[in-house]
């Protein structure tokens, strides 16, 4: 008899906005690195070795599952979707800041529609 299997989803982005997507039947009971092995595996099958080194550095990544980071010895259950992170680039508390200074403080959030005669934020 065959052993029992589970459908999950593999995603992985590379570069920003360019998210790819596999579907894998594995075994139950397997791990989020194994799934990944797995994954790279059909990938270079499917794409030769042109993509080895891109994919290769996806071993690098910070894993999760459904928006939630995990280990890389989590158990993956049926439905769920392996998501593989980037490293951030800039610090999102510094990009806000600076997003905020380039738009300017009257147009935005808070300060947007201010009636006339107001305090600053109401």
């Amino acid at each position: 008899m065959a052993e029992p299997t589970v459908q999950v989803v593999l995603c992985w982005s590379l570069e920003p906005r360019h998210v790819h997507e596999m579907r894998l039947q594995v075994p139950e009971g397997i791990t989020v690195q194994d799934v990944l092995n797995q994954g790279l595996a059909l990938c270079l099958q499917a794409n030769g070795s042109s993509d080895s080194a891109s994919l290769s550095s996806l071993q690098f990544q910070q894993p999760g599952i459904w928006g939630k980071k995990v280990s890389w010895t989590q158990v993956v259950q049926a439905g769920d979707r392996i998501e593989l992170y980037r490293p951030l680039k800039v610090d999102p508390k510094v990009a806000r800041r600076q997003r905020f200074k380039r738009q300017g403080k009257g147009r935005t959030g808070l300060f947007a529609n201010r009636k006339s005669g107001s305090a600053a934020g109401y």
